[in-house]
């Protein structure tokens, strides 16, 4: 699993009444558009980038009309009274309210924008070799078995949309024939060789009509041929899987995978990758694709927006989630009011100390409902309260046709009027009136069960997080930056507890802390009893993580409390004008893109930080530790909105 969702937020010490006044002004409409553009993973926890195992089984390829008609309402205006975003933000959480409170750096905090623009915040991924991924080659691996160029050319647009809907059944018709102009045996074999590898599922062969050769395409074994890549056609000699980097602007990787597949005319779930990746950013990582050419992938790289593919090459294996060894991140902070002083003092201290491992607050969702509370319903086994949470009325920023589905449900508990109210079906409260409607209210077990299982997932992960945080704070409230005897370390894979003559051989860098489950052991001090004491509160027993429904059951695992990045460096440059990039991207480079000219005396100063870290941990986390701020929308809205202008 891993991590790298950072929400746009500015992270400013508190500004004047007159200030905040003048922010709570921004209308709701305004505001909400910003803010699904900064964090877009809303309170129905789909597009969260944190994904449990198995995440690429969960792609799926969208309904086209369902696609489209989401499309639309996310770009149409928004319903609702004109109440500020910071006005509807006080309902959301804080970092305190999952347990984010310690800071492990001595320096004085100051203030800086965070990604102001999706380009100020740029991940590459380390592979599992130790290699980070760069888009720097454009070129396309020599293959005599590939077709020509002009396969991509020879067919008409009408051509093709009569040949899609004809490989995804949406006629009657049973073949198409497209007419051989300027016949040639060598123009017919380019039109085959176009047909075949642009539309997966479909043959061709040749016939005369009336003393014109057509070229006749038909379904080659009935609607299953569409679900596997032609496998007669691709050569023996060459990997299975054609590999590359894909270096995308403000999409999230399963976005991105979507579209690709949308425009391959192939099934999503014939990629594979080691993680997902931020939509609000520029992010660079390695992706493997099925029986798909160089050639024709390189040749997306002429149709697509902020996409671009490289860096081909064919092997035998696909990637698998979580192989990775993490991300290096490149971040820019505008505007920034630290003297140099305490800027190298927070940057030294990142580098040799860290920061406090914490679950991020992306982890638990951006709304009146923590995704916490779901997750601890589950597991205390409490099915009508996780269905009061997931569709009862909530206070802060939603959108309009939410607003309304939920205000039916808890007017008439009907899931058929409350779907009339829910144009997009494919959001968790769709999901789940869908199930109450197929199962009935008094199967909601089942009902919940039709929501995918990676974010039903989610909900139980979510709270083992939130348990985690709290813990963690107290551990370190309680005994400092120290190892103590009955911390916990890892041997290999075994935690086992740190005895008092051995206490000297580890430093806090060594300890680890449990998420709760069946399959761990706990600390052998006060903190140990407090995970106990939490739990009891929430009506759990933590010798008992076991569900009655297997998905439920909480194994455990174990995470180290403190992080220290790798290859850390900073640099403070000034600037002028705010929409200037600050340093030069992968695709700049190939480009040979030059960066700006940046005056020495600028208006602005910017810290500009490049560190490294391992997966499953938060980003946001390591730049909280930097500004010594509270990184919650909740929090940031109410200092200061200048983020959402």
């Amino acid at each position: 699993m891993e991590t790298v969702e950072m929400n746009s937020v500015s992270l400013k010490r508190p500004r004047s009444e007159d200030d905040v006044a003048n922010a709570d002004e921004i209308k709701r409409q305004k505001i909400l558009e910003k803010s699904k553009a900064g964090n877009d993973s809303g309170q129905s926890i789909e597009n969260v980038t944190e994904q449990p195992e198995d995440t690429k089984s969960e792609i799926i390829p969208n309904e086209e009309s369902e696609e489209q008609e989401e499309e639309e309402l996310e770009d149409s205006d928004e319903d609702g009274d004109p109440e500020s975003f910071a006005d509807m933000m006080k309902h959301g959480l804080t970092e305190s309210d999952v347990g984010i409170t310690k800071f492990v750096s001595s320096h004085k905090g100051f203030s800086g924008i965070l990604k102001e623009r999706y380009s100020d915040f740029v991940v590459h991924e380390i592979g599992k070799d130790g290699r980070v991924s760069h888009l720097d080659d454009f070129s396309v691996p020599v293959d005599d078995e590939d077709p020509s160029e002009e396969t991509f050319t020879v067919l008409s647009d009408e051509d093709k949309q009569r040949l899609e809907e004809l490989q995804l059944f949406k006629n009657k018709e049973t073949s198409v024939a497209i007419e051989v102009i300027e016949d040639t045996k060598e123009k017919r074999t380019v039109i085959h060789q176009a047909v075949k590898s642009l539309f997966p599922g479909l043959e061709t062969k040749t016939e005369d009509r009336d003393g014109k050769k057509y070229i006749i395409a038909y379904h080659a074994a009935g609607k299953k041929a569409l679900a596997n890549p032609r496998k007669h056609s691709w050569p023996k000699s060459r990997g299975s899987y054609c590999h590359f980097v894909l270096y995308k602007e403000n999409k999230d990787t399963m976005d991105a995978i979507n579209v690709l597949s949308k425009f391959l005319r192939v099934k999503p779930n014939i990629f594979s990758y080691m993680g997902t990746k931020d939509k609000r950013a520029i992010t660079v990582q390695e992706i493997a694709v099925l029986r798909i050419t160089a050639q024709r992938l390189a040749h997306l790289n002429k149709c697509l927006m902020n996409f671009k593919l490289g860096n081909f090459s064919y092997k035998n294996h696909p990637l698998k989630l979580g192989e990775l060894q993490g991300n290096h991140f490149t971040v820019v902070l505008r505007n920034i009011t630290g003297t140099d002083d305490q800027i190298e003092q927070a940057m030294h201290s990142l580098r040799e100390i860290g920061f406090i491992n914490y679950y991020g607050m992306q982890r638990f969702g951006t709304t009146a409902v923590p995704t916490y509370q779901i997750g601890r319903a589950i597991l205390q086994n409490n099915w009508n309260e996780v269905m009061d949470l997931i569709l009862k009325p909530r206070p802060g920023a939603e959108k309009g046709y939410l607003v309304k589905c939920r205000e039916e449900w808890a007017k008439t508990k009907d899931p058929a009027a409350a779907l009339k109210k829910l144009p997009v079906k494919r959001c968790v409260e769709g999901q789940l009136l869908r199930g109450l409607l197929k199962y009935g209210m008094k199967n909601i077990i089942s009902a919940f069960g039709i929501i995918p299982r990676n974010n039903r997932l989610m909900y139980i992960h979510s709270y083992q997080s939130y348990v985690w945080n709290n813990m963690v704070s107290k551990r370190i409230e309680e005994y400092g930056l120290r190892a103590v005897p009955g911390d916990l370390i890892l041997k290999g894979a075994t935690a086992v507890h740190i005895e008092e003559g051995d206490v000297d051989n580890y430093t806090i860098h060594d300890v680890v802390m449990p998420l709760p489950g069946f399959d761990v052991i706990y600390p052998k001090h006060k903190i140990g009893e407090a995970y106990k004491e939490m739990l009891v509160a929430d009506n759990l027993d933590i010798n008992n993580m076991r569900h009655k429904i297997r998905d439920y059951s909480l194994s455990g695992a174990y995470r180290k409390i403190i992080i220290r990045p790798q290859n850390v460096n900073w640099e403070v440059v000034a600037y002028d004008d705010p929409k200037i990039p600050l340093f030069t991207t992968d695709l700049d480079k190939l480009e040979g893109k030059p960066l700006p000219e940046l005056p020495t005396d600028g208006k602005f100063r910017a810290l500009k930080m490049e560190f490294s870290l391992p997966p499953s941990t938060y980003a946001t986390m390591a730049i909280r530790e930097v500004l010594k701020m509270d990184t919650s929308i909740k929090n940031q809205t109410q200092l200061n909105t200048t983020w959402l202008r």
